[in-house]
């Protein structure tokens, strides 16, 4: 617990000893005025219950708080605002509690399932992949800080048109090559041919409407395109020619993600595969149908009428029997609550999704699933840099791989350009540019809102100042220098007198488990990521006004070396929260 929490716990009490008033929260801050006093407690919501000036309803309360408890030293009243001294055996007992209770976790005995990356088997995964990537892990690790059970899961999407267009484009103008032949990434070596198809679909489209043909009706009559609708067909008919060269060129796409991956520090629990869950989806329809919940045009496709609830007419099932989206969707919902105790599933989807997800839940809902009010769609806003948005199918996508090794790259020149890493080895210094790079961009993504759309600056993000990942690897790799020069030992100390910059340290790590629940409750890292900023600012400030090694006063120097270790504690951990790691050494 927190020093603002016990204040609040016993602000409570005396309000109802002193007023007879219950349940009033008055509002407690961190008092930054020049008025002496390390909390403000705002006392005017008092005013109208009470009928009593503000000043007098101060006095009244700062009495009864410094008489009733002994929590507080002096007090004084400014204005109506009740500025508290809290003595200063609180702040070292706080900071005792909050060393000994800093490894607890207080297990929720619920399991939230997580999904994220998601991604389509056509192309490799690019920047916006990474805010979802970064975003999903980061919001399992917190939930597990906060005392779930997590699993985190995707669910790749790898049967659909998309995924023909890249078959058809290969058949038609790979000459059998491979990844291996090329030297090229599974998955890149696969999204070139989605590209390839789209040059080709539009170059088609283009001779038909020089021949008459409206555009519309070109986009439907291209070549290229009916013969991705049939292979599609023939895939769903388990043709077998078509099966085998989609199970090759998707197992090309799967090394090739799976390297992404484990650069950039994710990983899942589960994995499903759309072209297991399609199927599923399709019986849930005929569930629906039977049921009355859905029903079917004379063109034999199928519908969820969803007007009453304030939504549209929702397609479900083509009228040539192939699914859509939601089908899928339906279907892989069912089969993850059959299949797994699950108390939550949160979908991290971008917020161009967010009628997607409405529709699935009513959807679900009607269909009689009580567990679908547990669903929750992590909508997000999309990333942007600098030059504007990107596209994929024409291939201006800024690629994942690039991008991390672009970060890299960029850690890497600034570290020699410091030139503090010369006498670590060849080894331990691509570690140290792997580890800045990929947190620099790691935090930039993450200090963000989730809900906000953000534009991404590579060169912005891996600056060593300010609000940045490596502004606070730095400060970390600080601390872990200074106490390897004092061959730290944890040690119990007597009790010192602190200074504002104490105390004001000792507050913000006290707050760490406050954030990682808001955190989880809000599935927001962003609050994680800006708390360990301001944690540091807190040390970086105590630092520069405290002598540690240069302490004369032995139990004065252990006590502010116990404190730097924790600090540092805080923010590793913070960080790994942020799926970001440390260094020793910068």
């Amino acid at each position: 617990m927190n020093i603002k929490d016990i204040i609040e716990q016993k602000l409570s009490e005396v309000i109802l000893n002193v007023f007879q008033l219950k349940d009033i929260n008055l509002e407690i801050q961190e008092n930054k005025t020049e008025f002496e006093g390390d909390f403000t407690i705002v006392t005017f919501p008092l005013v109208k219950q009470l009928k009593k000036n503000p000043e007098s309803i101060g006095v009244e309360l700062g009495e009864a708080l410094t008489e009733q408890t002994d929590l507080f030293e002096s007090f004084n009243v400014v204005k109506g605002f009740l500025n508290v001294k809290v003595k200063n055996q609180l702040f070292v007992d706080n900071f005792r509690s909050v060393h000994n209770g800093f490894s607890t976790i207080d297990k929720k005995n619920a399991t939230v399932m997580v999904e994220y990356s998601s991604p389509n088997t056509n192309k490799p995964l690019h920047l916006g992949h990474i805010r979802n990537n970064l975003l999903g892990f980061s919001v399992a690790q917190i939930l597990k800080e906060a005392g779930y059970d997590v699993i985190k899961t995707q669910i790749i999407n790898d049967r659909g048109i998309h995924i023909c267009k890249s078959m058809l484009a290969w058949e038609k103008f790979g000459n059998g090559a491979t990844p291996e032949t090329t030297h090229t990434k599974g998955d890149k070596f696969v999204g070139n041919y989605y590209v390839e198809f789209d040059k080709n679909y539009k170059k088609e489209i283009a001779e038909l409407v020089n021949q008459g043909v409206t555009e519309e009706q070109a986009k439907k009559d291209a070549p290229v395109m009916k013969d991705a609708q049939k292979m599609l067909l023939d895939w769903e008919n388990g043709d077998e020619k078509v099966r085998s060269l989609w199970a090759e060129m998707n197992s090309w796409v799967y090394k090739g993600f799976n390297d992404t991956y484990k650069r950039l520090g994710v990983d899942f629990d589960q994995v499903q595969y759309e072209s297991n869950t399609y199927i599923l989806g399709k019986d849930l329809i005929q569930e629906g149908l039977d049921k009355g919940v859905l029903y079917q045009k004379e063109d034999g496709s199928v519908w969820c009428d969803l007007t009453d609830e304030g939504l549209d007419q929702k397609l479900l099932l083509r009228s040539d029997g192939t699914s859509v989206y939601m089908t899928q969707d339906l279907g892989t919902a069912v089969e993850r609550f059959k299949q797994n105790n699950i108390q939550k599933l949160i979908y991290t989807v971008g917020n161009e999704q967010d009628y997607h997800f409405q529709v699935l839940f009513k959807i679900l809902k009607k269909l009689g699933y009580e567990w679908a009010d547990q669903l929750f769609h992590l909508s997000y806003g999309m990333v942007e840099l600098p030059e504007g948005k990107m596209k994929s199918r024409e291939g201006t996508v800024v690629d994942a791989d690039d991008l991390m090794q672009e970060m890299y790259e960029t850690a890497k020149s600034k570290a020699q350009e410091l030139g503090k890493l010369e006498s670590l080895s060849e080894e331990d210094k691509e570690a140290s540019y792997e580890t800045v790079g990929l947190g620099a961009l790691k935090y930039f993504m993450l200090k963000v809102d989730p809900k906000k759309k953000m534009l991404f600056n590579p060169a912005e993000s891996i600056d060593f100042n300010g609000n940045t990942g490596p502004f606070i690897q730095y400060t970390y790799a600080r601390i872990q220098s200074l106490l390897t020069k004092a061959e730290f030992a944890y040690a119990e100390t007597a009790d010192v007198t602190l200074n504002q910059f104490e105390k004001e340290l000792i507050m913000q790590l006290a707050n760490f488990k406050t954030i990682v629940a808001k955190s989880a409750e809000t599935l927001s890292p962003a609050l994680v990521a800006n708390y360990v900023y301001d944690l540091v600012k807190s040390y970086n400030s105590f630092y520069q006004n405290n002598p540690i090694l240069n302490q004369d006063d032995k139990n004065i120097k252990q006590f502010r070396l116990n404190l730097s270790d924790l600090t540092a504690k805080t923010i590793k951990k913070s960080l790994e929260l942020l799926g970001i790691g440390t260094v020793n050494r910068m």
